[in-house]
């Protein structure tokens, strides 16, 4: 199994004839899926998702991919292509647009109607293509081929990529549900298929590739929320993903066997859902849905109410009814309904989140302690019967973090796929399929890009550890007024802390080391403020550390009379 080595340099030119796939995100992570596809001098995306930030990422809103490689190519995009409208593989996509407004969108019906609903917000009209499975589609040198897959979306599509080079075949998320809840099962017979013609090169989805056998059907969800909502007395508020309309029809129904009425809250959701019921996507019985203005009309045993913040996310609404910081308080005898699984790194947050509710009084049910959700990506058991089918002459791993792509790649192995075509590969880690193999040819840049308010890219790591630091540590700033002339203190310093945990009080000891070490500078001849600068923050930094073990931020603020 080849894989990436930290000192690879940028890759060479394309060999006429060789196809190039540069992923520049999803791999060693859970999100920000995109891909890019070159040959004979055009480019083809397929996937443009955002990351969501973790807790040692303050103030992230969101995580993109970084378009540095093809920020100067994009004259040579034929399009990108969406596989399903989760927000990993299409939330980047009005970023990239607002470089480019006129790269053509293709995906299926859903897929581009949620997309287009975002763009409306960034102002942008997309040009779109709408596809169905079995169609294909030229886009430049790219013969596409779509075939339907099953995940926790509908209208999910995996694409074949025919170019001279061979087959390339991206499965985006998939499994293999038996009995889907909409019917529509991903399509064996497709896939053996493309694998009579010879598969030169899979990607294929990680995310459970650790989790032996098979994912159970989604239907065995309905008997335990018939269950959850037979044993509720009270309130049932149930939180999932904004774009799972499966899970939100089966919340749907048993709300109508059960008599209750049902109100959307957060933009997110009453969007993508007020698209999936008006494309057909989602059966809603007349009178089921309401405005949630009116529910305080309405008995406690009558009230469904579906939001966002499954997975702990600081601003959506299950977080802020833990925190009692939404319209809507959470009160002893509520059930609340967690319809999703844990995204790995989200942990903390969602035990946080379930912490506050029951804190409040609330019955939390949640995947740990009743099936409440089952994933949208293929176990082991149905990657190897998979592979079987494909019988790819290569085989690249990705969406997913780094033990999801070694679990994935062994399971390849299992069933032939040769070792040295089996490629381990990297965010920015250069592909190229040459000759029918796929080898490493180097690595481009590809980095977290963070999206802060209306700022996109200009938070750094540098900024981000400043953040962790003023959370973890607290901030100290010293104010001094010096003569110009000859450096000697004419003012303070004053000192104030904030979040230190260090009262103001204890600072005198610190004062007059801050004084000694500027009068031995001035008598150096040391005057210029940012040298001074530097002599206070090494005195009072030294001083925290001796007294307190702790490293604030420290602000020495130096001005010259």
């Amino acid at each position: 199994m080849s894989h990436p080595h930290p000192e690879l340099g940028p890759p060479p030119k394309l060999p006429k004839g060789g196809l190039r796939v540069t992923p520049l995100g999803g791999l060693g992570e859970i999100g920000r899926n995109m891909t890019v596809f070159e040959f004979d001098g055009r480019l083809l995306i397929v996937d443009c998702g955002v990351l969501f930030p973790e807790e040692e990422q303050p103030g992230i809103d969101l995580i993109l991919p970084d378009f540095t490689s093809i920020r100067d190519r994009l004259d040579d995009i034929e399009g990108i292509v969406l596989t399903h409208g989760h927000e990993d593989h299409i939330g980047a996509v009005p970023f990239l647009l607002r470089e480019k407004p006129d790269i053509p969108l293709i995906g299926s019906k859903l897929t581009l109607a949620l997309i287009e609903a975002k763009l409306q917000e960034h102002r942008i009209r997309p040009y779109t293509l709408e596809v169905k499975e079995g169609e294909r589609e030229n886009l430049g040198p790219f013969d596409c081929e779509f075939i339907a897959v099953n995940h926790s979306i509908p209208d999910a599509l995996a694409v074949a990529i025919r170019t001279p080079a061979g087959l390339v075949v991206a499965t985006g998320d998939f499994k293999m549900d038996q009995l889907p809840l909409d019917n529509r099962l991903t399509d064996l017979h497709a896939f053996a298929r493309l694998s009579e013609e010879g598969i030169d090169l899979l990607l294929s989805d990680s995310t459970n590739a650790e989790v032996p056998g098979f994912v159970p059907p989604e239907r065995e969800i309905s008997n335990v929320l018939r269950t959850v909502f037979a044993n509720a007395h009270s309130r049932i508020i149930v939180a999932s993903f904004a774009s799972h309309v499966h899970r939100i029809q089966q919340i749907l129904d048993a709300a109508h066997e059960y008599g209750r009425r049902v109100a959307f809250v957060g933009r997110s959701m009453v969007r993508n859902m007020g698209i999936a019921r008006d494309l057909g996507y989602l059966r809603v019985p007349a009178g089921l849905v309401v405005d949630v203005k009116t529910l305080d009309d309405l008995p406690a045993h009558e009230v469904v109410l579906v939001c966002t913040g499954s997975q702990g996310e600081p601003m959506a609404a299950l977080s802020r009814m833990a925190n009692r910081d939404h319209q809507i308080r959470i009160v002893p005898g509520d059930t609340v309904i967690l319809a999703s699984s844990l995204i790995p790194g989200n942990e903390n947050a969602v035990y946080r989140v379930i912490n506050g509710l029951t804190r409040w009084g609330a019955n939390v049910v949640h995947k740990g302690n009743a099936k409440v959700h089952v994933s949208g990506h293929a176990s082991a058991g149905e990657l190897l019967y998979f592979y079987n089918i494909c019988k790819p002459r290569n085989l690249m791993p990705v969406h997913g973090e780094w033990r999801h792509l070694r679990a994935n790649a062994e399971l390849g192995a299992m069933t032939g796929v040769p070792k040295d075509r089996i490629v381990i590969a990297e965010d920015g880690v250069v592909v190229d399929l040459i000759d029918g193999k796929a080898r490493i040819s180097g690595k481009v840049q590809a980095g977290y890009v963070y999206v802060d308010g209306l700022s996109v890219g200009d938070v750094t790591e540098v900024h981000l550890k400043d953040r962790r630091i003023l959370g973890e540590e607290g901030i100290i700033s010293v104010y001094v007024v010096v003569d110009s002339t000859t450096g000697k203190v004419v003012s303070g310093p004053n000192i104030q802390a904030r979040g230190s945990g260090i009262e103001d009080s204890a600072f005198g000891p610190v004062v007059a080391k801050i004084e000694e070490a500027i009068a031995r500078a001035a008598a150096d001849g040391v005057a210029e403020p940012h040298q001074i600068q530097q002599l206070i923050r090494r005195t009072m930094g030294k001083w925290v550390s001796d007294s307190y073990r702790r490293r604030p931020m420290i602000l020495p603020v130096v001005v010259e009379v």
